[in-house]
């Protein structure tokens, strides 16, 4: 697997949000731009459990993958292939590191590199936020809002990319997320669904995201298929085991 479908892979397998009550909101319901209060998830610690599917071009791939997170500081995954540890990996302050023990190989991730690439800043709290479902970026003045029916649109950009935020008007959660990236054309899109309740939150389980990009071989199309089937968040301290053997060569 090269380094962009890793980055595709584990670097973003966003968690989620979709289906609450259906109800068509009153005027005063309507939440101007100033008082638009999006609910996020807060916490110190998270453990999950997950399955997670790799769709690129006829190739696909699953994994049954452990997420520890300590808030504002590491995220570590475990992934498992039919039982056999497939490799593991950590994202910090500083960078993404992936090891695959079936290729005896790993990765690391450079977030001035990464940026360029997709000509969108990505650091560790992008990626934190999209874990939680969570808004990428901070809120701005500049920043439009539009209400449509049961949704609000928050419209954001950085640089060449635009950012289109869907938020439910019911729940006030974040249901889809779309960069679009002006000059390449070059896209991701976050579906969101399956809200659950986790320590009085409402958290999304399940993401479904979607990556449009235009390499020299031509148009990459990868989409990751991300399942929780267990989700907690906690003062609880997790730990972070993370080694790279010696006999793995860096790509």
């Amino acid at each position: 697997m090269n380094r962009l479908l890793w980055f595709c892979f584990v670097a973003l397998p966003l968690i989620v949000t979709s289906c609450s009550k259906k109800s068509t909101p009153s005027s005063s319901d309507v939440k101007p731009k100033s008082v638009l209060a999006i609910e996020e998830i807060d916490f110190e610690y998270f453990h999950g459990k997950a399955r997670m599917v790799l769709k690129d071009g006829n190739k696909e791939r699953e994994v049954k993958a452990v997420i520890r997170v300590r808030k504002d500081s590491v995220i570590w995954m475990n992934f498992t292939v039919i039982g056999v540890q497939g490799g593991r990996v950590l994202i910090n302050q500083d960078s993404i590191t992936v090891i695959s023990n079936v290729d005896k190989e790993y990765y690391v991730f450079d977030y001035k590199e990464l940026s360029r690439r997709f000509n969108f800043e990505v650091n560790y709290k992008v990626i934190q936020s999209a874990f939680l479902g969570n808004l990428l970026m901070a809120r701005k003045e500049e920043d439009e809002v539009d209400e449509k029916s049961l949704t609000f649109l928050l419209k954001q950009s950085s640089g060449t990319v635009d950012v289109l935020n869907y938020i439910s008007a019911t729940s006030m959660k974040i249901q889809k997320v779309e960069l679009r990236e002006n000059d390449s054309h070059n896209s991701l899109t976050i579906n969101y669904g399956n809200f659950q309740p986790v320590s009085g939150k409402t958290f999304p389980y399940n993401a479904t995201i979607s990556l449009l990009y235009k390499t020299s071989a031509g148009l990459l199309n990868t989409s990751v298929i991300f399942e929780y089937n267990k989700a907690e968040v906690g003062d609880k301290e997790l730990k972070f085991p993370f080694n790279i053997p010696k006999k793995y060569d860096r790509r």
